[in-house]
């Protein structure tokens, strides 16, 4: 399968300009598994002088052993291969004296594991970093790592010795929906919007589905059938990532049947407080979690523990909590007939959920011609909008979105139902709707409302580039 390289050009660009500068530098790269970091920097370091380099759970002396044998290659130095060196500080030493005059870019993936092994490793850093790196102006020192939290803490917090030493740090994000279609040219925009509900933007799931297959082809044969990838994905990154799996599972599936209030997930999962809100706060720095507040919170109120909802923000994690991890047996036994009918029934309203999200995190952003500088879900009691964005001058749009084709009739009722939830929000507002398709779209807009569907969204779906190589 082809590995496209999409939507990187920012991260690229980021590099780049570090490379040309005229001193040595300290890069930080992290982000979530299959995120895509790998890739990007191999991209960035191709056609430069470099060094990769990829711990492994081997013991550290062995791990030194491995990344001399790289320095010795890159050198050209079979002596220095055979020369018995027991620490990082003299590896990275006796290598400098040796290498030339370019500029080298020294890459150390997974440098969690190191710190997991031999914990000084970040302090041997610091003094690689302090008595020797520093002083050139030919190291580019890459560390990138897929444990988010411990690259935040152990490598960018402010009690790690290495606080304060990096000249540059980028977190990998995942793909814009924008691209999809440079992984699927063939696929409608609604096919699309169902790859994103399935596997969100991580390059690594995308390149596993075969564009040239229908949506339903590639569900079944990359998702549905035990021994595919992602298959057993999640168990397999959550039993990597943390602990004490069994308790986050509980915990994500209480999530993924709709109990999002701190209180319904303590009283689902029978856990103690203080462990659930552990275990969230561990769920939100791997960003499959994501704790939101409505719309226009004020900052004291976003102290509030209870104020908020939790929702699996990393679709994939979603949709395998509610499609696959509840079906198991039914999968496993081979029973997919009956699984599908369950599945039919289901998925369109988790696409609902879906098309709100990408609404609020893409859509409303280009399709609303004047800057928003707050775009979020407010909720009250019983009451609940979609998306509210709040412009500069503090007016507000208020937006309800529909996966569904609606009629004129249908869309007026639905704009008249959101101006009476929103009559005690004392500011200027404009009303609108975001469907898959709206009847008479230019009817209601007429009437001075804001209309939009998956025609209008179509034109921001950058297509593939002739020159887009893969990787």
């Amino acid at each position: 399968m082809f590995q496209l390289f999409v939507n990187r050009e920012k991260e690229l660009e980021f590099l780049e300009k570090r490379y040309l500068s005229n001193k040595s530098e300290l890069i930080i790269i992290y982000g979530r598994r299959r995120i895509g970091k790998t890739e990007l920097i191999l991209k960035f370091a191709k056609k430069k002088p470099h060094i990769y380099f990829l711990a492994t759970e081997k013991p550290i002396r062995d791990n030194i052993k491995d990344l001399q044998n790289l320095m010795a290659n890159y050198i050209k130095d079979e002596l220095f291969k055979l020369a018995k060196i027991e620490d990082l500080e003299t590896l990275f030493r006796e290598f400098l004296r040796r290498k030339g005059t370019e500029k080298t870019v020294i890459i150390i993936d997974e440098f969690p594991i190191l710190i997991e092994k031999y914990k000084p490793v970040i302090s041997i850093f610091q003094r690689v970093w302090d008595t020797l790196i520093s002083k050139r102006r030919d190291v580019m020192l890459i560390l990138c790592g897929s444990s988010v939290g411990m690259m935040e803490t152990e490598v960018l917090g402010y009690k790690s010795p290495l606080y304060g030493r990096r000249t540059g740090q980028w977190k990998v994000e995942e793909i814009e929906f924008w691209y999809l279609n440079q992984f699927f040219p063939k696929y409608a925009c609604t096919d699309l919007i169902k790859i994103y509900g399935v596997v969100g933007g991580i390059p690594g799931y995308l390149t596993k589905l075969n564009p040239n297959k229908t949506f339903k082809e590639n569900l079944i044969e990359n998702v549905f059938t035990k021994g595919s990838y992602l298959y057993e994905e999640a168990e397999i990154l959550l039993k990597q990532e943390l602990r004490e799996p069994a308790n986050y599972f509980a915990i994500l599936k209480a999530i993924s049947a709709g109990k999002r209030k701190f209180g319904e997930i303590v009283n689902e999962t029978e856990l103690d407080k203080s462990m659930v809100s552990k275990y969230l706060s561990v769920l939100q720095n791997l960003k499959i979690v994501e704790r939101i507040l409505p719309a226009m919170t004020s900052i004291k109120e976003k102290t509030r523990i209870k104020r908020g909802i939790y929702i699996i923000s990393d679709n994939y994690f979603s949709f395998w909590f509610r499609f696959i991890f509840p079906y198991k047996s039914l999968l496993e036994s081979g029973e997919l007939e009956t699984y599908m009918k369950i599945f039919n029934k289901e998925f369109n309203s988790y696409l609902g959920e879906v098309f709100e999200n990408l609404c609020r995190k893409y859509f409303i952003k280009k399709l609303v011609k004047q800057p928003l500088k707050e775009v979020g879900k407010w909720w009250h009691r019983e009451k609940e909008i979609d998306i509210i964005g709040v412009t500069l001058t503090e007016n507000l749009i208020l937006i309800e979105t529909k996966w569904k084709e609606i009629s004129y009739t249908e869309a007026a009722k639905i704009l008249k139902k959101l101006k009476e939830k929103a009559e005690n929000l004392e500011k200027t507002m404009k009303y609108g709707i975001i469907a898959k398709k709206i009847d008479k779209k230019e009817k209601v807009r007429e009437k001075g409302y804001l209309a939009w569907d998956l025609t209008d969204i179509q034109p921001y779906i950058l297509k593939p580039k002739s020159n887009n190589k893969a990787l």
